[in-house]
């Protein structure tokens, strides 16, 4: 089953089974580091103000765009470890209805401990990504509706 067919919650799961593989704290954040690195680039075109995480203390751009009435995403960091926490929620929600995305409930940040071995900014970062991944949902699906 591709991402794509797996349910936003499903892909949490994932999430928390293949973290639950390592140990240590440092190996949990080489594993972010090594997602990160995998995430596919950024378009240049799309590291504008505009589109630049408000409310991280590194740079963070997202991009978001409907094809065939679901949403997906696209982001890049200048921070390793913030590239690979933004490059877990793309996983999350690319691929989705954007309604599943606007009403889905994050638990896998939890599940795996993240939060709590976040500084506060990276903490507060992680935040903004999720809300301004969850606005634009929220845009989109106001979008299709419209449509209807």
């Amino acid at each position: 089953m591709s991402t794509a067919e797996k349910t936003v919650k499903e892909i949490q799961n994932q999430i928390v089974e293949e973290f639950s593989y390592f140990d240590e704290w440092d190996e949990k954040y080489a594993y972010l580091i090594e997602l990160g690195k995998k995430l596919e680039i950024l378009d240049p075109s799309h590291k504008t103000e505009e589109k630049k995480i408000k409310g991280c203390q590194s740079q963070v751009w997202l991009n978001s765009y409907l094809k065939d009435d679901k949403i997906f995403y696209q982001a890049d960091s200048d921070a390793v470890i913030v590239k690979g926490l933004v490059s877990l929620l793309v996983r999350v929600f690319s691929g989705h209805p954007p309604a599943e995305v606007a009403q889905a409930d994050i638990n896998f940040i939890d599940e795996i401990g993240l939060k709590q071995h976040l500084s506060p900014t990276r903490s507060n970062g992680l935040v903004s990504m999720l809300k301004q991944m969850k606005l634009d949902a929220v845009a989109y699906q106001a979008l299709l509706q419209s449509k209807q």
